[in-house]
């Protein structure tokens, strides 16, 4: 993949000491950018396939970086422009490129949290919505229309031709996954009215939290291409089916709950004590619920990009897309088994 010609649009005449692969993300490229002169920048390639219309993900990201600017300490990154003021460069085959400022020293963390990590993550997504709370929604393009709403995803399951029998026990297990829990694909859009739609980040699963280098202290949120109007619920179900799950998304099965009820007290109290009075009743009424729908979501998502032959989650090995759906069941089902007792510390961290 070629990156000279973004470079030389964003830094004309600038030498590069050096260029890395940077992150470990499914969806978009990065590189780290370490110019002879001047700090160093992260690149940014984003996945045409996935982001249809780059120019409404760079007005929403323009918007909410603009927005978030004054905030002290800084809790995200900056647009970089090129010397005539554009933040998008747009190559030849039509992808469209960005230079964003660099935030470090700093690390990402992936499963398996401790609980100050995952304290501090709930914390950091706290006081991300509450600076973002008097955005008005509307101003914001929705770059992902069908994002999180899972009788979509359902629907477009329902439509992969043929519907083959399953090959093997995994298969077997999400497919019946799938259909026990159908009817239940709707929870979240059922309650609509009654839960806060405001701007949400989208994506806040831990590998988008930067945390200070040796420290357990978050500082950053990245990954900004799926911000867009949404439920506050969207995302706390999203970040607690990330960081509360003991093994990862590709983790093997362990002895134990894989949904971690500590780590689901944890996140929660480190983003009440940040977001203040932003979950009304409804949405506290529905956050287990937002997480076993996140999880069931998310392991659709999988189980059919497997189907339809790993055309969406970047892959390293066969059949890692069906493991990862088959992970995220596991989860969903961890969920369900402590559904009494996690709804139970809802109602005691938010008495």
């Amino acid at each position: 993949m070629h990156t000279s010609a973004a470079l030389n649009f964003f830094l004309p005449g600038q030498a590069v000491r050096s260029l890395s692969p940077l992150g470990a993300g499914n969806i978009n490229h990065t590189w780290l950018v370490v110019p002879e002169q001047g700090q160093p920048l992260v690149l940014q390639r984003l996945h045409p396939q996935v982001f249809t219309d780059p120019q409404a993900v760079m007005a929403n990201m323009r918007l909410v970086t603009r927005h978030l600017a004054a905030a002290e300490p800084p809790i995200t990154f900056r647009l970089r422009t090129s010397p005539d003021g554009a933040d998008c460069f747009v190559d030849a085959a039509g992808c469209c490129w960005r230079l964003l400022s660099h935030i470090g020293p700093a690390r990402t963390l992936a499963p398996p949290l401790t609980a100050p990590q995952v304290r501090a993550i709930g914390g950091l997504l706290g006081r991300f919505h509450r600076l973002v709370a008097d955005l008005d929604p509307d101003s914001l393009a929705d770059p992902l229309p069908d994002f999180h709403i899972t009788p979509r995803y359902l629907a477009q399951y329902d439509t992969l031709d043929p519907r083959r029998p399953p090959r093997n026990e995994l298969e077997r297990f999400c497919a019946d996954t799938i259909e026990t829990h159908r009817s239940g694909a709707g929870s979240l859009e059922a309650a609509r009215d009654r839960l806060r739609l405001q701007v949400i980040h989208g994506d806040p699963k831990s590998t988008n939290v930067l945390f200070a280098a040796g420290e357990d202290r978050a500082i950053a949120l990245i990954d900004l291409d799926t911000v867009k109007p949404g439920l506050l619920l969207h995302d706390l179900g999203d970040c607690l089916r990330s960081c509360c799950n003991r093994l990862g998304e590709e983790g093997e099965q362990g002895e134990g709950e894989l949904f971690a009820a500590d780590l689901f007290q944890a996140l929660l109290a480190g983003y009440r004590d940040t977001a203040g009075d932003l979950l009304g009743p409804a949405d506290r009424s529905f956050l287990v619920e937002s997480a076993r729908l996140i999880s069931y979501e998310l392991g659709l998502r999988f189980f059919a990009d497997h189907l339809a032959g790993d055309r969406y989650f970047t892959i390293t090995r066969p059949a890692q897309n069906l493991h990862r759906a088959a992970v995220q069941f596991r989860l969903h089902a961890s969920i369900l088994r402590q559904r009494s007792a996690l709804d139970a510390l809802v109602a005691s961290l938010f008495a």
